[in-house]
């Protein structure tokens, strides 16, 4: 009886093909409930302990819905899109599944399937992580530090997830500092230690309120690709001090 169950499984598992399947244990479970046998599919995310029960005498026995509607929830529909274009569970289980479950981020699934890189994770942030994020996010988007204690970003981020780590605007004042002092530590001494040549080059420019500012780039050579470097900006407080001064008393 064993023998016929499990030989039955393996048939059935040939017909598996859908890439969904990619998010689950490869081998269901099989469970007897009230006398009715079932396959049950376990999630493999981290720390995920979903299962998805499907009896084999019910209308259900080969439906996928509700193993869609979990991936979606737990990976996110940006995984669960780079799985369908996948043309095998196999397939889909090493170009997607597995670089999600090693480094986080299904970069490496998108840069194989030729679709440009993406670095959403179908994990919460740790609170290291967030305070990073954060930082990158206000110095990218010029944000005020305050935007982190704003009611509508507070809802956005804590709707489903009231534990969730937000840092203070304090909190992330004091990040950006630290941050900034050490990213000009690590500049200044990547260009004392570079072997190759470092050219310098002044930009000048005149604001549409007429204060002038001078910005200060190194172009250089890394591994192979150039790359430009903004090392200052700075103002000419002598052209806006002429300036000031002829405003006064013209």
């Amino acid at each position: 009886m064993r023998r016929n169950t499990y030989l039955n499984l393996e048939r059935m598992m040939k017909r598996w093909t859908s890439p969904v399947y990619a998010f689950y244990h490869p081998i269901p479970d099989i469970a007897y409930i009230d006398g009715h046998r079932a396959h049950v599919f376990k999630c493999t995310a981290k720390s995920c302990k979903y299962t998805c029960r499907r009896f084999l005498d019910g209308p259900d026995r080969s439906s996928t819905g509700n193993l869609i509607k979990h991936v979606k929830t737990c990976w996110g529909d940006v995984a669960y899109k780079a799985a369908t274009d996948c043309q095998h569970a196999n397939e889909a289980r090493e170009s997607v599944v597995k670089p999600l479950t090693t480094s986080g981020t299904i970069t490496t699934a998108f840069d194989r399937k030729g679709k440009g890189k993406v670095s959403y994770r179908h994990r919460q942030h740790t609170k290291t992580e967030t305070k990073a994020e954060i930082v990158r996010w206000v110095s990218e988007s010029v944000c005020l530090f305050k935007i982190v204690e704003d009611r509508g970003f507070l809802s956005l981020m804590k709707t489903g997830r009231p534990d969730y780590y937000i840092p203070s605007a304090s909190t992330v004042s004091r990040d950006v500092r630290i941050v900034f002092a050490r990213t000009r530590a690590r500049i200044g001494q990547m260009l004392q230690e570079h072997p190759g040549r470092i050219n310098f080059a002044t930009d000048a420019w005149t604001s549409p309120n007429h204060y002038a500012y001078v910005a200060v780039t190194a172009h250089l050579e890394v591994r192979g690709e150039p790359i430009c470097i903004v090392l200052d900006v700075v103002e000419l407080l002598v052209v806006r001090q002429y300036l000031d001064f002829n405003l006064l008393y013209h």
